[in-house]
């Protein structure tokens, strides 16, 4: 007999087993509205303190966290913070230096002679009015006189084939790439600020100008961050009005995007090599984990943990001691980062608390709440994946580099709606490269760009070879 029926042996000897069949019936059902009650409001309640979803998906009132409370100073800068100003343009650069010297002291008025050796100064910066330079080349066709052919000069070396300079090209695709204006935009812009005059389809046609020439580098990049230690991260993307993706593998001073129309792991081999022999610093997805020597990222972990608060039950206390655990890895791990903390004291302080978080883990495992026992056996299975960066020089537990980078192409695409086709995606997934590695680098972005379009065999964008990368 079910032992859920709240009935002694007399009552349940004495009920027809039609009847008894069918309680039996209603509670299984009146269970399985539970557990999908339950899933929906965990599933209502997620945000992006306890799941992967971005804080722009909040619904409109939504709840937010409670203010911080007012510290009691004043609005600005603290007294003893570092003195902040606006670096004066080195003198060479200037385009006119202009002295000016008192005629007469100001208390007695007697006349002043001589020049200041330090005198103070004051820059006042402006923008000349921008007009682009046309220049006209004019192809003679001449006749033979002895055959009568006729030949037309031809353009020489350095001159573009197209209506516009690599200068003009290279702002005009940065305004689509660097600050997500769209095509019409960049039309306007266009005609406000150079009076040009462009249609759409023009502008179209320069993206795929500039997503050719800069396939080269951007492939160099796609080679070299395979020997560096990484964040790999991806997220949603439209291509021709059909789901894709737009991936991201983010080195010290290199970047690489891409635009796939999977999520599937043979992606991230493709980006990362099949013999990827460092460090990928990543999220639980599991088509990440077939990496030899992976990180999972501790931000998303105390999500994971945050979740198994809010979802109450069971699982709540061990939620609720893992998340201080990660708290506390977090203070020493910034510690390490400002030098007030050796990195082998940092190790030896991870030994205790990694037998901790094991043992919350080994706990949760066994825990009535479902989806909280699964994250815990999921984590226990890949638990040498959480400290891997405790031992590896230059590894952060935190993937936030890829996520960062994800954050200016998740506003483009949003504003944007993703792109058209196949080639508006290699103009994407190429200039956002190109714009996030010369930041990284502290390259001049527009600089690099026309010198991508203006050279036939266009620059490496590879790092410096005397600046300082991760190793192995």
């Amino acid at each position: 007999m079910d032992s859920r029926l709240p009935f002694d042996a007399d009552v349940l000897a004495r009920t027809p087993p039609e009847v008894l069949a069918f309680l039996v019936h209603v509670l299984d059902r009146l269970e399985k509205v539970e557990r999908e009650n339950a899933e929906l409001r965990e599933r209502l309640n997620r945000d992006s303190t306890n799941s992967s979803r971005p804080p722009s998906s909040g619904f409109v009132g939504q709840k937010r966290r409670p203010p911080v409370p007012p510290s009691g100073r004043r609005r600005g800068g603290q007294p003893g913070h570092a003195r902040c100003v606006r670096p004066l343009v080195e003198p060479e650069r200037l385009a006119e230096t202009i002295d000016y010297k008192p005629d007469a002291c100001r208390r007695c008025g007697h006349v002043l002679t001589g020049a200041d050796p330090d005198p103070l100064r004051h820059q006042v910066a402006e923008l000349p009015s921008i007009e682009p330079t046309v220049v006209e080349h004019r192809l003679h066709r001449l006749t033979c006189p002895q055959c009568g052919v006729r030949t037309a000069a031809t353009l020489p070396a350095g001159v573009p084939p197209g209506a516009f300079g690599p200068r003009l090209q290279a702002v005009l695709a940065l305004l689509s790439g660097g600050y997500r204006i769209g095509k019409r935009g960049v039309r306007q812009l266009a005609s406000d600020l150079f009076g040009l005059s462009l249609s759409l389809g023009m502008v179209a046609k320069l993206e795929r100008q500039t997503a050719e020439a800069l396939q080269a580098p951007v492939d160099e990049l796609r080679g070299y961050i395979r020997t560096q230690h990484a964040n790999i991260d991806e997220t949603g993307w439209r291509e021709g009005r059909q789901r894709a993706w737009l991936w991201v593998v983010v080195a010290p001073l290199a970047t690489v995007f891409t635009i796939a129309r999977s999520r599937g792991a043979f992606v991230a081999r493709l980006l990362l090599g099949p013999t990827y022999r460092f460090v990928a610093t990543c999220d639980r997805y599991r088509g990440y984990l077939w990496i030899d020597r992976c990180q999972l990222c501790w931000a998303h972990l105390r999500r994971d943990f945050q979740a198994m608060i809010d979802r109450g039950g069971p699982g709540q206390k061990i939620g609720e001691a893992l998340l201080e655990q990660a708290d506390q890895l977090f203070e020493w791990w910034h510690r390490v980062r400002d030098d007030t903390l050796t990195r082998g004291t940092f190790q030896t302080y991870l030994t205790g608390l990694r037998r901790t978080v094991a043992g919350l883990l080994e706990r949760g495992a066994r825990c009535g709440c479902a989806k909280t026992a699964a994250t815990c056996r999921d984590l226990l299975a890949d638990e040498a994946c959480l400290w891997t960066f405790a031992r590896s020089e230059g590894v952060e537990p935190t993937n936030n580099a890829a996520e960062r980078a994800l954050r200016h192409a998740v506003l483009w695409r949003k504003s944007s709606g993703g792109t058209d086709s196949a080639a508006g995606s290699r103009f994407a997934e190429r200039l956002l490269s190109v714009v996030a590695t010369c930041r990284q680098q502290g390259r001049h972005v527009l600089t690099t760009l026309t010198a991508c379009l203006a050279d036939q065999k266009a620059p490496s964008l590879l790092p410096n070879p005397n600046a300082v990368t991760l190793a192995a």
